[in-house]
């Protein structure tokens, strides 16, 4: 996913109806708002030298605001922890990040986004480039010191969002931060499923992030959210990146094949 922020000047894409607009302007007037106070309270307590939970407390009120209904199946581990999700749009990170206090590993691109790339260094936002693959040790070493402050990290190993119905090959080259991990850290594979939103919530192709974003603001009715926490494995077990990543892709792929199939996941 290019995560463009403009795209081809379609009007059709940009066409909202006035009910649609309405709600837009609700939702962007609520997520400012809630900003403002969660940033008070954040510098707030950053002063004190307090662990902040607002950057959460805000990412959560995102996904709710914009009509996530998130329930949670499966034992979450809360620390010592590497989290493996399958990725289907941007929303996936304000409902991550809500439930488990977790920061990501993101494409240094977003890192220059406008209010966005700000918001995600207050959340400890671990930018790497997918281009440079000098840097690759360098990105490893970083993610490895945020292990070992013990702050919990989701990746997204598709390196690009999909439908939602089928995962997209895995890239292991982040695993290698597991090979072995700096301190004892299990990885959690996780499942986010939005059921029978899953492609109507997708941000895939060269959709642009505004029509992306507008769409979903637009949208009228709850997201029924699904974050499924996978049973969690022990890296050291498979010994190189290409290993761990091969099992945590399996563990997911089996969960959605079951959630498609209405069986039980966890």
């Amino acid at each position: 996913m290019a995560y463009p922020l403009t795209g081809k000047s379609d009007a059709n894409q940009l066409s909202v109806p006035v009910a649609g607009l309405l709600l837009i302007g609700l939702r962007i007037s609520a997520i400012v708002f809630t900003l403002v106070i969660s940033l008070f309270l954040h510098f707030l307590w950053r002063l004190f030298r307090l662990p902040s939970p607002w950057p959460r407390f805000f990412l959560w009120l995102v996904a709710t605001n914009c009509g996530a209904v998130i329930k949670t199946r499966g034992q979450r581990l809360k620390k010592d922890v590497f989290y493996v999700s399958n990725h289907i749009s941007w929303f996936d990170i304000p409902v991550i990040a809500g439930v488990t206090g977790c920061t990501f590993v993101a494409q240094d691109g977003i890192a220059h986004w406008p209010v966005i790339g700000w918001l995600c260094r207050i959340n400890k936002t671990i930018f790497v480039s997918r281009t440079d693959r000098m840097r690759v040790n360098g990105q490893i070493d970083i993610i490895r010191e945020a292990i070992e402050e013990n702050y919990p990290i989701t990746v997204f190993p598709e390196g690009t969002t999909g439908d939602g119905t089928d995962l997209l090959p895995f890239k292991p080259s982040l695993f290698q931060a597991m090979a072995p991990p700096p301190v004892p850290t299990m990885v959690q594979p996780m499942l986010l499923d939005y059921g029978k939103l899953n492609k109507e919530i997708a941000w895939v192709g060269d959709e642009p992030a505004l029509v992306n974003a507008k769409r979903l603001f637009a949208r009228i009715g709850i997201i029924p959210t699904t974050l499924y926490f996978l049973e969690p494995f022990d890296p050291s077990d498979f010994g190189d990146r290409k290993s761990i990543s091969a099992e945590a892709q399996r563990r997911i792929a089996q969960a959605l094949s079951a959630s498609q199939a209405g069986k039980p996941v966890v």
